[in-house]
Parts: C-alpha cells; sequence; structure tokens
C-alpha cells in the first residue's frame, strides 16, 4: 500500500477534516475574520458591527447596516434589575458564583416571555406582508386564530408616551435604509391595535425585528434564500443574547462592588398555599 506521510507530501491524498469552518482563520501570520485581516479590521475602522457581519453574514455590510446593529446591541443591553434575566443574574452573584455563572444564569431567561420574540415576530410580519395581507386581515386573522401578535405590547409605554428605543431604531431604519415596507406594515397594525388598548403598540422587539428583515432585503448583500435562511438561524434572537449580556455582566459586577449579601426572598412576598391538591 502506499505510504500516506509521503502521499499526503505530494498532494496526492488528504486527511478528511473533522471540521469545516468558513468565517475565521487562525492560520499564517495574521488571524483573519470573513477573509479580512486583524489589521485590515483596524486600518478600516469596521468597528463591532462590521465584525459582527464579518464573523456571522460572511461578508462586510454597508456601514449603515453595521451602525444599525451596534444601535441593536446598546438599545438591547439591559433594561434594569427588576427583569427575569437581570434579577437571576443578579441573585446568583450574590450567591457568591463566579462571572460565567450569572451570566449564563440570567441568559437561560431568554425565551418566548423574555427577550425571546425577535425571530417570531420577524417571521410574522415578514409572512403576513409577503402574503399580500393588510394589516387589518392580519390583525382579524390573529384574534381569531387567537393568536398573540409577537413584538405588540407594552407595559407602561403607549402612543402618547412612546419608547424612546422605538423612536430611535424607527427613525434610523427611516432615514438610512432604501425601503421599510415590514416596518411600514407593522406600523399599519399598530395603528389598529392600539385603537384596542393605548399600550398595545410596536414594541422595541418588534421594531428591531421588522426593521432588521428590512435591512437584510433591502441592503443588497443578501439574495432572497439567504434572507429566509439567516432569519431561520435565529440571528435576531443572537442579537438579542449578544446586547443583553452586556447588562448582565454588568449587574454582576454592580453587586460585587457594593458587596451585596447572599439574597433571600422575603416571606411576605410569597403567597403560601398548604392544602393538598384535591382536597
Amino acid at each position: 500500500p502506499m505510504d500516506y506521510t509521503w502521499a499526503k507530501k505530494l498532494g496526492l491524498v488528504r486527511k478528511p477534516a473533522n471540521f469545516i469552518s468558513s468565517i475565521s482563520d487562525d492560520r499564517g501570520e495574521e488571524l483573519k475574520y470573513g477573509g479580512m485581516t486583524i489589521s485590515d479590521i483596524f486600518q478600516k475602522n469596521v468597528g463591532i458591527g462590521g465584525v459582527l457581519s464579518l464573523l456571522w453574514f460572511r461578508r462586510r455590510l454597508p456601514e449603515a447596516c453595521c451602525k444599525f446593529i451596534e444601535m441593536i446591541l446598546m438599545v438591547t443591553a439591559d433594561h434594569g434589575p427588576a427583569v427575569s434575566g437581570a434579577h437571576n443574574a443578579i441573585v446568583t452573584a450574590r450567591a457568591g458564583k463566579d462571572l460565567v455563572s450569572a451570566l449564563t444564569s440570567g441568559l437561560l431567561t431568554v425565551g418566548p416571555r423574555f427577550g425571546g420574540a425577535l425571530d417570531d415576530a420577524a417571521k410574522m410580519f415578514k409572512e403576513a406582508h409577503e402574503v399580500g395581507m393588510s394589516p387589518k386581515s392580519f390583525v382579524d386573522s390573529c384574534k381569531k386564530g387567537n393568536k398573540l401578535i409577537m413584538g405588540i405590547g407594552h407595559r407602561i409605554k403607549s402612543l402618547s408616551n412612546p419608547d424612546q428605543r422605538v423612536v430611535l431604531i424607527k427613525n434610523y431604519a427611516k432615514k438610512h435604509f432604501q425601503s421599510t415596507p415590514i416596518l411600514d406594515f407593522a406600523l399599519g397594525v399598530e395603528q389598529l391595535t392600539t385603537t384596542k388598548r393605548a399600550n398595545l403598540i410596536l414594541n422595541v422587539d418588534g421594531c428591531i425585528a421588522v426593521c432588521f428583515v428590512d435591512m437584510l432585503k433591502s441592503c443588497g448583500a443578501f439574495t432572497t434564500e439567504e434572507v429566509e435562511d439567516l432569519l431561520s438561524f435565529g440571528c435576531l434572537n443572537g442579537l438579542f443574547v449578544l446586547g443583553r449580556s452586556i447588562g448582565f455582566v454588568g449587574h454582576y459586577i454592580d453587586q460585587l462592588r457594593l458587596k451585596q449579601p447572599l439574597y433571600r426572598h422575603p416571606w411576605d412576598d410569597i403567597t403560601y398555599i398548604q392544602e393538598l391538591a384535591g382536597n
């Protein structure tokens, strides 16, 4: 039989790869992200949005798109200590656990009820618009099917008291994207839902979701199939996880700085049910 080492040197055979990677390369003299050397990344000042576009999308997106990605990370970085993820991170920090434990404790709360609605909101609005539904027929269809409209609703904000995060994102998309049909559709839905209740507005999750879809579709960097794939891969929820990790780490550091003791929930904030089930 042929000697493998000799044949490999001659290029006659190759060792089968255990991994395939297309986003970065640490061989050679310089680290590369998406084929771009780390020196070029800093010389061309691509920023964290540009780095994310290289590593997530395998291409350098237009500057307006990179800035929008950075905007998403900034507005999702934190939302106070009372939300479930920050609460978990704080309790874990006060239990004396390490940073990674506190961070993952917070991240494990991300889901359909907290921060994980972006992908579903993007899918709902995009599909409704693409099949030609009007905002009214979409709202009526969701009502008939007893389905929540993902990305709609806020606990305290309303049209008369808007969430400034939504205002910033919406205005940026209108100014910098070539077209915003999904955002426009969602705003049409908002006009209908707020007639039912003032707080049924397009919330920050919904606004990020629809604007992100408009960005992908209008920037010219992706085919229709690639847009569908990226949305199905969970990129939007990934952006929330990445952004909110900044806040979770901040809460961990804050609790240590303040030298907070072990957390124990007060008894008077718990309703104890002592009867056995079925009695």
